[in-house]
Order: C-alpha cells, then sequence, then structure tokens
C-alpha cells in the first residue's frame, strides 16, 4: 500500500512589513502587513498590478518600519512565514496584522492553517483586507477573523461587478460578529445611482457598518496600469455623494490614502 503524501501548505507572497494603515476604519494605527499575490479582478483604479499575478520572489522586512527588505523565493512555506511574522512582532508595537494583497481569499485553504497559529503565537488581531466577492473562500477562514474592510466594487469606478456577491460576503461577516467596514473607491465617473445602491445594499444588513468613501489617488503614470483614466473627484461631488448615502446608513466617511500621504507604501 503506498502512503500518501500530505502536501506542505505555501503561499506566493509579494511583502511581509511594518507600517501605518492608510486606510478605512483601522487608519492610522500600526500593522504587521501580509500582502498576498495573486488577484483575480481588474480595478481600472488599482495601483498595484504587480499583486494580479504570482511573483516568482517576495520582500521581507528584517526590522519592523526599517524598509531593509530581504529577496526570497516563493512559494513561501507555512513555518517560514510564521517566522517572518514573529520576526515583526516586537512588544507592544503592533495593533494588527493584515492580510492584503492582491486578493486573501486565493489563499484561503493556507489561510485556515496559517492563521490558528499566528494568532496563538501574536495575540494580536486579524483584519482581512478583500475585494468581498468571495463568500465561499470566505467561509474557510470566518473563524480566525477579528476584522474586514470590504471593497464594494463600483461599476462604473472599478469595470468590476459584484453586488450579489457583495451582498452575501457583508451578511456572512455581520452573523458571524465581526468588525466591518465597506471602503468605496470614488472618481469623477462615479455614478450616484450605484452609490445609493451601494447604500440600500450597506443597510439591508445593518444600517449601523461603517461606509468609507476614498477619492481616487491618481496614478503617477497612469497608461501604464490602466486604459481607462482615473480622476479623483471634485470636492463638491464628494459633499453630494456622502449626503446621498447617509440617508441610508449611519456613518459615512470620506478619507483619502493617508498612507500614500505619509510615504508608507
Amino acid at each position: 500500500m503506498i502512503a500518501k503524501t500530505r502536501v506542505k501548505p505555501t503561499a506566493r507572497l509579494v511583502e511581509v512589513f511594518s507600517a501605518i494603515q492608510g486606510e478605512g476604519l483601522n487608519v492610522g494605527t500600526r500593522q504587521i502587513f501580509i500582502r498576498f499575490g495573486l488577484c483575480d479582478l481588474r480595478c481600472h483604479f488599482c495601483d498595484s498590478p504587480h499583486t494580479w499575478n504570482a511573483p516568482s520572489m517576495c520582500k521581507i522586512e528584517r526590522s519592523p518600519g526599517l524598509r531593509d527588505f530581504e529577496i526570497h523565493s516563493n512559494p513561501v512555506p507555512l513555518p517560514i512565514l510564521i517566522e517572518w511574522v514573529e520576526r515583526q512582532n516586537l512588544p507592544y508595537l503592533h495593533d494588527s496584522i493584515s492580510l492584503t494583497g492582491g486578493e486573501p481569499l486565493l489563499h484561503a485553504p493556507f489561510l485556515a492553517q496559517f492563521l490558528p497559529i499566528v494568532r496563538s503565537l501574536t495575540h494580536l488581531p486579524i483584519y482581512l483586507e478583500t475585494g468581498g466577492h468571495r463568500p465561499q473562500e470566505l467561509g474557510l477562514i470566518l473563524p480566525y477573523l477579528d476584522s474586514v474592510g470590504m471593497d464594494l466594487k463600483l461599476p462604473s469606478v472599478s469595470g468590476e461587478t459584484y453586488w450579489t456577491e457583495h451582498n452575501k460576503f457583508l451578511q456572512i461577516c455581520f452573523d458571524a460578529n465581526l468588525e466591518i467596514f465597506v471602503k468605496i473607491i470614488v472618481s469623477q465617473k462615479t455614478e450616484p445611482a450605484e452609490l445609493e445602491r451601494a447604500a440600500l445594499l450597506v443597510a439591508a444588513v445593518s444600517q449601523d457598518i461603517p461606509i468609507f468613501l476614498q477619492p481616487v489617488t491618481p496614478l503617477a503614470d497612469p497608461e501604464k496600469f490602466s486604459q481607462v483614466p482615473v480622476t479623483a473627484p471634485t470636492p463638491d461631488q464628494v459633499l453630494v455623494w456622502q449626503a446621498l448615502m447617509k440617508k441610508f446608513v449611519k456613518s459615512v466617511r470620506v478619507i483619502p490614502q493617508t498612507h500614500k500621504m505619509l510615504n508608507q507604501m
């Protein structure tokens, strides 16, 4: 009888580093960022297209916040990633661990094994940053999450349409009593009707879920990343949109990408 070989869990990473969170509910807090490679979306405003595919190499910060990166090959075995996170986890420094990308849920089977270990070793809350379009994969790691930031993709801005998936995803998070918020990228091309639909979608789950409107940061070299030009909205547009959405949900905040202002990339 031939013994079955157990496949060791691995992940394709872009980078692991320590920085200040620049978006959403956790803005201003210090996090250990684990950025996963691979994304199945192609948003017009994306400033990280290098995360769309599986990279052959990844960057690992030696010392938290010093940007003294080492280069390692992908894929990364689970025990090695645990070692890298422990290296970052200096006493009292970090508020949480951020799973970002790319789309972290494309690594859900890996995360289902990784997260229980890293939670018990670091005692840090786990924050998932996601496109919010993979509710099935979310279920694999739901017990190990503390908070979720869900990007709600407006078709007029992102070129992606996932209304049904967003609704199901948000409901799962709410039912699991996770700390949740919704982030919406807005540009000059944003359709107010889509913002109203987004607000109604969130309100149908709970009016208490905060929404963050994030004016898109114009790309330094837009032609390099997207065929569709994306321009930041005017202040007047944002004020009108905030008032519109607050008819349906209690909290609508406007916060730009503060990590870019602080050079915390």
